[in-house]
């Protein structure tokens, strides 16, 4: 794709593409996918891409997905007229248009068929970079998919079941959709060294603290009692978890933030205790935990 005549924002639209697309296409089969937040369609087929991407990644094929709003001047030169469209792309160029395989069994037969007949490099199996896979994982569990999350991350395990990341997503995906006795499940089955990682202890915390999720009505009631008595701090911190477990992570940190300012050792610091709880579920790194701990400190130190 020549550079030559284009406008500044259009090269580094194809230097973009060079670098996520062309050179992994190299050595490896790209299955490309041109897509776009309002497609329906789109939606419906990214989860079988993403399977199969996963399932095919020991033997060298990798998912690349391109966004035509985004990427318009992109999706202009493969002439795309209509989305979904998907094409297999191997040293730079489409050999196949794989947009009317739609269903696992089409995608397997036609990746199986180019397979046999092009020189893509295997991946090393549970030794190969895992890492676009787990990015797209924590993706997909960002949008709050904790299933289609569960189904990426098991792959990622039957790829690299030495990896903690991809055991900790895999528990967190479970959690998120709800399929809590699975995710103590993995837990239990964990060996030790993998158990003891700080992100299987993340996505432990986030499962414990899961397990208390209220439905509906009894966090309604809950928030009831603690606000009719906010001197009651047995009243405020029942409430306070469930609103967290039930994903209110706001009103629960602006619960417990109030308690602390409150009374600081009650309970021993149970407030700052759950307070900690929480960040070390969702994960220190996290931007609402960073801002939350500085309103913490604030209380703490002025």
């Amino acid at each position: 794709m020549a550079s030559m005549g284009l406008s500044v924002e259009e090269e580094k639209a194809v230097e973009r593409f060079r670098k996520d697309v062309v050179e992994p296409s190299m050595t490896s089969l790209v299955i490309l996918d041109f897509w776009a937040e309002w497609c329906g369609p789109c939606k419906q087929l990214t989860p079988v891409l993403e399977k199969i991407a996963a399932e095919y990644s020991d033997k060298g094929v990798i998912l690349a997905k391109i966004n035509v709003d985004e990427e318009g001047f992109i999706a202009a030169q493969f002439q795309v007229q209509s989305i979904p469209t998907v094409y297999a792309l191997f040293q730079g160029k489409p050999v196949a248009n794989l947009t009317n395989a739609r269903s696992e069994s089409q995608l397997r037969q036609v990746l199986d068929q180019l397979l046999a007949q092009l020189p893509v490099e295997p991946g090393p199996g549970a030794q190969q970079d895992i890492a676009p896979l787990l990015a797209m994982g924590e993706d997909v569990l960002a949008a709050g998919d904790g299933p289609r999350a569960a189904t990426i991350f098991s792959q990622i395990v039957e790829i690299a079941p030495d990896s903690a990341a991809a055991h900790a997503g895999l528990i967190r995906a479970l959690t998120v959709a709800g399929e809590l006795a699975e995710a103590g499940a993995v837990i239990d089955a964990l060996p030790a060294e993998i158990a003891a990682d700080p992100l299987v202890s993340q996505a432990r915390s986030a499962l414990v603290l899961a397990q208390d999720a209220p439905d509906d009505a009894e966090l309604a009631g809950l928030r009831d009692a603690a606000r009719a008595n906010p001197a009651d701090m047995d009243a405020q911190l029942a409430f306070a978890a469930a609103a967290f477990a039930a994903g209110q992570r706001d009103e629960a940190a602006d619960t417990l933030l109030a308690m602390v300012a409150a009374d600081p050792a009650w309970n021993e610091g149970a407030a700052r205790a759950k307070l900690l709880q929480i960040f070390e579920a969702i994960g220190l790194e996290d931007p609402w935990v960073s801002a939350t701990r500085r309103r913490l400190s604030t209380i703490l130190f002025g």
